[in-house]
């Protein structure tokens, strides 16, 4: 996922899906200064986020490859990332950690189940996909484990 993103926005070309009902929350202050300070740089990134009151946000379209994620949880994690750094040269000087944060929400989180089509479709997009032997964190994506060690998770002999 971080490196699609990656290759989206060094292409410029982060795809964009609007949400058919658009995603509302609560908002605090920050948030909505730098959802309406941003707009641009959201665009940038595929996000749109607009103000319908003082204190709400609404979320109007995701990166197409974050459309199965939690459209608010996204907004939140982005905006706090922008608020943290000068807008103007947000992009640039956050681009990695940003796309990190974006990129978490849209992968596979711990004890969900995936089908064997959706581990098989994971497996291959691995296969292609530079570094994909570690998360966007450093944590290992995948380990090999050999029959003894097998063995001794499962007892085996004892």
């Amino acid at each position: 996922m971080y490196e699609r993103l990656k290759q989206q926005l060094d292409d410029q070309q982060v795809a964009s899906q609007p949400l058919l009902i658009p995603a509302t929350f609560s908002a605090t202050p920050d948030e909505v200064a730098t959802a309406e300070d941003c707009t641009e740089v959201l665009k940038t990134l595929g996000l749109e986020i607009t103000p319908l009151s003082p204190k709400t946000l609404a979320v109007r379209a995701v990166p197409t490859t974050l459309a199965q994620g939690d459209p608010v949880e996204l907004a939140r994690s982005v905006l706090a990332e922008l608020g943290l750094h000068e807008a103007s040269t947000v992009v640039q000087r956050a681009r990695n950690e940003l796309l990190a944060t974006m990129a978490c929400h849209g992968a596979v989180r711990a004890n969900r189940r995936l089908t064997l089509d959706e581990m098989n479709a994971l497996l291959r997009q691995m296969e292609v996909t530079e570094r994909s032997d570690q998360c966007n964190h450093g944590r290992p994506t995948w380990r090999q484990v050999g029959m003894k060690e097998l063995d001794a998770l499962f007892l085996r002999g004892r």
